[in-house]
């Protein structure tokens, strides 16, 4: 059974109707003309959070290396310096010997010029200076209250996303503004109240959320593969999943490579290996001192399969923050092989050299990332099934509908249709339900300004396992320190 969310075809092939021709070196005109490779379609992505250091490049060179589509890419940013080296970055990219394509890329410092005509949009935030996480992850950790991450859920995510929705309301009302008909493709954490957020702020509008966790699930499986049958790792595509939950607390309840049952198989290497859980703590201690903050053995994956049947399918550093029992320490945690990415870090790396100037000297790669693919698809030049967030309108029938929730979905010609998942078993959808749960009330805290919802949704998160009076201490020092960026109210 599949369920049809959005069916309008691209309202253009181009901004103009025209193809456009390669370049190295040089910015292409818009006009454009036909190639060697055929008529190209010419599209124009606006890119808002463009002075990323991280996903910019990955999107750049991704389209780089497609021979199939051309246009122009516009950089939005409220750090107009960051967009700016991103060009320079850009032309290190597209001029490479590697380069299938060119892109136009520009800096447009007024939203509603950087989004007028786009055909596809682009978000990739940071709500707010890297020192804000100081009070998503330090302030928590004064009271008992550890994290991993920080970002998606638990008092972390929780604030950040009281923090990001002020400005997904901005972007959501400027995109139904400029250009309605855009596909809207979100990286952003927390990534299901940004894409809830965006469809609440503007209903009708044509986006949902990107998220490389379950890859993460296949490569590791791909691994098993490789040692289960004697064959070479498989490419994680060739491993098949069925996958439901809420990003970052996806679980598989089936997986295939030729036929296989991979988890029967996994669950028979778990029963029959004693030590299969063990070196957790001397692996995380190895990853601390070496400062490989996202590493994993992915136990906890694994030890929910156990337990529950169904196998854990995101990193085990977001996995543990949905579930009371792996952070009751930093001692428990490191047992499963698990290191928290420390706020001194993340502050360090943020203050460092932002240029990436000559990283793409060697060679163009594949960033890994799938959001190239998905705009292909939607132009109609591949079909593809993949994991994506989108509203819930049947894909999980015992989820409340209109939650963002994470399952497969094809990709074609002007729709995303998402695809009923397996139902999960009923203590993994109890946990999946109460994750959206605290999603409902701190979407509505947020768009509300409702400074006691805000606080309920936070009481009752499984990590916050500490008198009410210390998480109303807590909750209110963390709101001091990013007070400022809060909805009115909050």
């Amino acid at each position: 059974m599949h369920i049809a969310t959005q069916n309008t075809s691209l309202p253009r092939q181009a901004a103009n109707g025209a193809t456009h021709t390669p370049a190295r070196a040089e910015a292409s005109p818009l006009a454009g003309s036909v190639d060697a490779h055929g008529p190209r379609p010419y599209i124009r992505i606006a890119y808002l959070g463009g002075g990323s250091r991280e996903w910019a490049g990955k999107l750049m060179a991704d389209l780089a290396l497609t021979s199939r589509i051309t246009g122009r890419l516009v950089l939005h940013d409220i750090d107009t310096e960051a967009a700016r080296r991103n060009v320079q970055l850009a032309g290190e990219i597209f001029s490479h010997p590697d380069a299938r394509t060119t892109f136009d890329v520009v800096v447009e410092d007024d939203i509603a010029r950087a989004l007028k005509g786009a055909d596809f949009v682009v978000i990739s935030i940071e709500p707010g200076p890297t020192e804000m996480r100081f009070a998503d992850l330090e302030i928590p950790a004064r009271y008992g209250v550890l994290q991993t991450v920080g970002d998606t859920t638990g008092p972390g995510g929780i604030l950040r996303a009281l923090r990001t929705v002020p400005i997904y309301k901005r972007f959501a009302h400027a995109i139904m503004e400029h250009c309605p008909q855009a596909w809207v493709i979100n990286y952003t954490n927390p990534m299901a109240l940004c894409v809830a957020a965006l469809h609440a702020y503007a209903p009708g509008i044509r986006a949902f959320g990107c998220c490389h966790e379950v890859f993460g699930t296949q490569t590791m499986l791909a691994g098993h593969v490789h040692k289960w049958f004697h064959v070479q790792v498989p490419n994680r595509t060739h491993i098949e999943l069925e996958i439901a939950g809420v990003n970052h607390f996806t679980w598989a309840t089936r997986a295939t490579w030729r036929g296989h049952d991979l988890l029967a198989c996994l669950r028979e290497t778990i029963a029959g290996d004693p030590s299969f859980f063990t070196g957790g703590s001397a692996f995380a201690a190895e990853g601390k001192a070496a400062q490989r903050w996202f590493d994993s053995k992915h136990l906890i994956a694994c030890d929910l399969l156990r337990r529950f049947g169904a196998l854990g399918a995101a990193g085990d550093r977001h996995l543990a923050e949905f579930v009371p029992w792996y952070l009751t320490s930093e001692d428990e945690l490191h047992r499963w092989g698990v290191v928290a990415t420390p706020y001194s870090w993340r502050l360090e790396r943020s203050r460092k050299a932002p240029t990436r100037l000559g990283a793409f000297t060697a060679g163009l790669s594949p960033s890994g990332e799938e959001g190239v693919e998905m705009i292909e698809a939607l132009l109609g030049l591949r079909t593809m099934r993949t994991n994506v967030n989108l509203l819930n309108t049947g894909q999980m029938p015992e989820v409340r509908a209109g939650a963002v929730v994470e399952t497969y979905a094809y990709f074609a010609a002007g729709r995303v249709t998402p695809l009923v998942a397996q139902p999960l078993p009923a203590p993994v959808l109890g946990l999946v339900q109460g994750a959206v749960a605290e999603q409902s009330m701190v979407l509505q805290a947020a768009l509300q300004g409702d400074m006691d919802l805000a606080f309920q949704a936070m009481l009752v998160h499984p990590l916050v396992r500490i008198p009410t009076d210390r998480a109303w201490q807590m909750f209110h020092e963390m709101r001091e320190v990013v007070g400022h960026m809060l909805p009115r109210g909050v």
